[in-house]
């Protein structure tokens, strides 16, 4: 026997506890923190993750409360490339509560005092250190230059019929001379994204408004955005700007590329998937995206979560289509190395049960040590054959206001 789950009390907050430790999942109600690490799993993402998944399931012991999230939890972070290594974290200590308020402490090992560790989680200072004093941002690549040579090309490309549709990011760097604080950056996006999936694994954190896929059981969901408009702080314009995003027979036919492709990729592992019959809306503090949900039930035996995010990712949203084509085109123009970046990231139990979102409004914290330390961040846009290069760039200066207003607000 390895691991403990047993009832607590609904007094151990782990939206906190996760935001000081850096091990967080918060999707809505339900949220899952990580203390220490009991061990790394190394993820086979072209096998499907079923070394990782039965190495997982091998660390069960008792489960008084045997719900998904419960018994050994691994939380990922992996790269947007598939063939780069990608691990799970297996926490000493894992905090839970599911949306009805049930609540869960689960150790790994023997751990004599798990909830004085995970006091002294709670007790840590925020900030943690010194305050940066100086600050600077650059993008790592002119967005004039960005704008003109990468998305120019790749729409030249598209019209040329190479492709339907490619995904392009461009990337920011904020450094500083004192470490930014993590837990600081993930308590803002937690308070100003609220309808977002709140993360924080091995120093990559984000709000993300878009879940990969989610495995309960035999139930799986996914609500893929594709389609974007900006906010406005006039309602009447803001409302305006979302109706024209509904509307816009660009967006939908972009989004619509995404949509299918889920549902025929998702299809061999069903017994039943369908999609809402239409987009909607799904408004963030900075964006609108148009939104459609996806929910069907699994084949026996079930697929677990990673072999349905290792199937589904990259999908159109994030890469393009067709797929290979799309990545082959982000590797030659992009310039950059987007690393976690729109890549998976969630978390998954011994059962095969989990959630993955895509690693989007996020960031990658360099070193925690005091000194120098930088952040390295991403916006992406879906560039098609009409796509107008500078409302793309604007597009990608709306997204990144979500993790600018959590790192430099004041």
């Amino acid at each position: 026997m390895t691991s403990t789950t047993i009832h607590c009390e609904p007094d151990l907050d782990p939206v906190a506890i996760g935001a000081r430790s850096g091990l967080l999942w918060s999707q809505g109600d339900f949220v899952l923190a990580g203390i220490g690490e009991f061990c790394r799993i190394p993820v086979s993402r072209p096998e499907g993750g079923d070394q990782a998944q039965a190495a997982l399931a091998a660390l069960a012991g008792d489960d008084e409360v045997e719900r998904p999230g419960t018994g050994p939890v691994g939380f990922g972070a992996f790269p947007f490339d598939r063939e780069l290594t990608a691990e799970l974290i297996v926490p000493e200590i894992v905090v839970g509560r599911d949306v009805d308020g049930t609540c869960w402490l689960t150790t790994m090992g023997e751990i004599s005092d798990p909830l004085g560790r995970i006091e002294a989680v709670r007790g840590r200072r925020t900030p943690a250190g010194p305050e940066p004093s100086t600050m600077s941002l650059t993008s790592v690549l002119a967005p004039e230059i960005w704008r003109d040579e990468v998305l120019g090309y790749a729409i030249e490309r598209i019209k040329s019929g190479a492709l339907n549709k490619v995904v392009l990011a461009r990337e920011l760097v904020l450094r500083s001379d004192q470490p930014i604080d993590q837990a600081v950056v993930i308590e803002r996006l937690w308070h100003t994204h609220r309808s977002a999936i709140i993360f924080s694994v091995d120093h990559f954190v984000g709000a993300s408004p878009e879940l990969l896929v989610s495995r309960t059981g035999d139930d799986v969901r996914a609500h893929p955005l594709a389609g974007t408009a900006p906010r406005a702080s006039d309602p009447a314009t803001d409302a305006q700007l979302a109706a024209d995003l509904l509307k816009s027979d660009k967006d939908r036919w972009e989004h619509s590329i995404t949509i299918e492709w889920l549902l025929a990729t998702l299809l061999p592992f069903c017994s039943y998937v369908d999609a809402e019959p239409a987009p909607t809306i799904v408004s963030l503090p900075n964006v609108h995206h148009l939104g459609t949900r996806v929910e069907g039930l699994l084949s026996s035996p079930s697929a677990s979560i990673l072999e349905l995010t290792a199937a589904l990712h990259p999908t159109p949203a994030v890469g393009g289509d067709p797929q290979g084509v799309a990545i082959e085109l982000i590797e030659a123009i992009e310039r950059a190395d987007r690393g976690r970046y729109a890549g998976p990231t969630g978390w998954v139990d011994g059962q095969g049960n989990g959630a993955f979102a895509v690693g989007l409004r996020s960031a990658q914290f360099g070193p925690t040590s005091s000194g120098p330390s930088e952040v390295r961040f991403f916006a992406g846009v879906g560039v098609v054959g009409d796509s107008d290069p500078e409302s793309e760039l604007a597009e990608t200066r709306s997204k990144f206001q979500a993790m600018m207003g959590a790192l430099l607000r004041p």
